[in-house]
């Protein structure tokens, strides 16, 4: 018994197989993406017979068509990171933490914590998961903190796949939205998102994430315990001494109020106009914490200088975005994401079409990693062969959202801000998240298999084929 002990649970030593690979193989998420175009542009050349010079000028026309997106992303993650370290909520976090006695119970919170924030957004999640880690880190010793980050980012991914605003199911119940036709018509969310297929995957998943987290138990020599300190995130930002005209309008907590009452005007009203759902696209999200931002920081010199020190969180997606941008130029314009959805959907039938939908999105999102311009590429393709099927066409969407999700535990570019703020390397995390993507991507199989024999849904059926 001491013997078996002493090598940890039998999960641990699972994962300890994808934590070897991850010491060895695993780069800088930088160096991990040009491998990434390299491999796209081969494939290609070799697959599309597509001409080198095309191809790099494929590549050059894409780098820039993410501008946009990649701004959004970034001041997100930005504007949520100044959110989550607010001394507010920090308190708030520092006292749900000290709730946790032992490891299970730090799990249990953990998980649960990761999906509520994750439900409010994905970028909040990111940044207020590590810092919350951390605090349970503190609070409870002897956690693995690498599987705790693992877990944490688990349930960031994870929760799109239930939350109202992921890309896609936000894309879908707009109007005019470039599928409509297809579908005849917008998808409400409780079509899309709340029905019961998709309901009981993600709550078999999220069980098995809070077993995962509770039953992969390293042996005591093998714990990596967090080692950033928590002086690091606590920062006073506003200390200007107000002696000056100058200094008083720096430190004056009048502009910012008048600022944010004005923001909860407008977020009344776009509320009120455009119901819940319709108002939170991305932009009115962002909007959202940077009004909550003025309440929290309450003076200008402490709002900038808090956004200053969390703009490192957002200098490698910034940086890396452009070089996605220029893979999905090289997938789109050379034909071969085309041909690699479509070789894999032509061996679909109509009960095994949700499942290629979701292996397709898994290979897809490692070079796309951008849901909704993964969708322009696949969207199509997946609902034509989905009609022709007859297959349930809102499995079909649900099983896409999964798949593309599920390899962003492979695929690091959304890991990076949470890795910047407890100051971790891409190889340190990578192996424990390659490890919790595996039974992902076992569950939703099983459950496309499962689930819809045994749930008859007719609810919302002008919608699934």
């Amino acid at each position: 018994m001491a013997e078996k002990e002493s090598k940890g649970s039998i999960l641990w030593r699972i994962s300890k197989k994808f934590q070897y690979a991850a010491d060895r193989i695993i780069p800088d998420s930088l160096v991990f993406c040009l491998i990434l175009t390299f491999v796209v542009w081969l494939l290609a050349l070799i697959i599309t017979k597509t001409n080198p010079v095309t191809l790099c000028v494929y590549w050059f026309g894409g780098l820039f068509t993410q501008n946009s997106f990649a701004f959004q992303m970034g001041i997100m993650v930005v504007t949520c990171a100044t959110t989550a370290k607010a001394p507010q909520v920090k308190k708030v976090m520092n006292k749900i933490a000290a709730a946790a006695k032992n490891q299970v119970a730090a799990m249990i919170i953990l998980v649960i914590f990761g999906f509520v924030t994750s439900f409010i957004n994905w970028a909040f999640c990111t940044v207020v998961g590590a810092l919350f880690a951390m605090y349970l880190a503190h609070n409870v010793k002897g956690m693995h903190f690498p599987l705790m980050l693992a877990v944490i980012y688990t349930c960031m991914t994870f929760g799109q796949c239930l939350g109202p605003t992921a890309s896609v199911y936000s894309l879908l119940a707009t109007e005019g939205n470039f599928m409509q036709e297809r579908f005849g018509g917008t998808l409400p969310q409780n079509i899309t998102v709340y029905n019961p297929h998709n309901v009981t995957i993600f709550t078999i998943f999220a069980i098995i994430l809070v077993l995962i987290s509770i039953f992969t138990k390293p042996p005591k020599n093998e714990i990596v315990e967090l080692q950033t300190s928590l002086d690091d995130v606590d920062v006073n930002y506003d200390v200007t001494e107000r002696i000056t005209p100058a200094d008083k309008m720096n430190g004056s907590k009048i502009f910012m109020y008048i600022i944010g009452v004005a923001g909860l005007i407008v977020i009344v009203q776009q509320f009120a106009t455009k119901g819940f759902m319709g108002a939170l696209n991305m932009n009115f999200i962002i909007f959202l914490f940077i009004i909550c931002n003025c309440f929290l920081y309450k003076t200008p010199r402490a709002f900038i200088e808090a956004y200053k020190d969390n703009m490192v969180l957002a200098t490698e997606i910034i940086v890396q975005f452009p070089f996605y941008g220029g893979i999905m130029g090289i997938m789109q314009d050379s034909g071969l994401a085309q041909v690699i959805v479509s070789g894999i959907v032509k061996l679909a039938t109509p009960t095994t079409l949700p499942i290629w939908s979701f292996i397709s999105a898994c290979v897809v999102n490692l070079f796309i990693p951008s849901q909704g311009g993964q969708f322009i590429v696949q969207g199509p393709l997946l609902i034509d062969a989905a009609t022709q099927l007859g297959a349930n066409r809102i499995d079909v969407v649900n099983a896409f959202v999964y798949g593309d999700e599920c390899t962003n535990l492979l695929q690091p570019l959304y890991l990076i801000p949470m890795l910047a703020v407890v100051k971790m390397k891409l190889k340190d995390a990578w192996g424990m998240c390659a490890f919790v993507c595996l039974f992902w991507f076992i569950v939703v199989i099983l459950g496309y298999l499962i689930v819809p024999s045994i749930i008859p849904w007719t609810a919302g059926s002008i919608y699934l084929v």
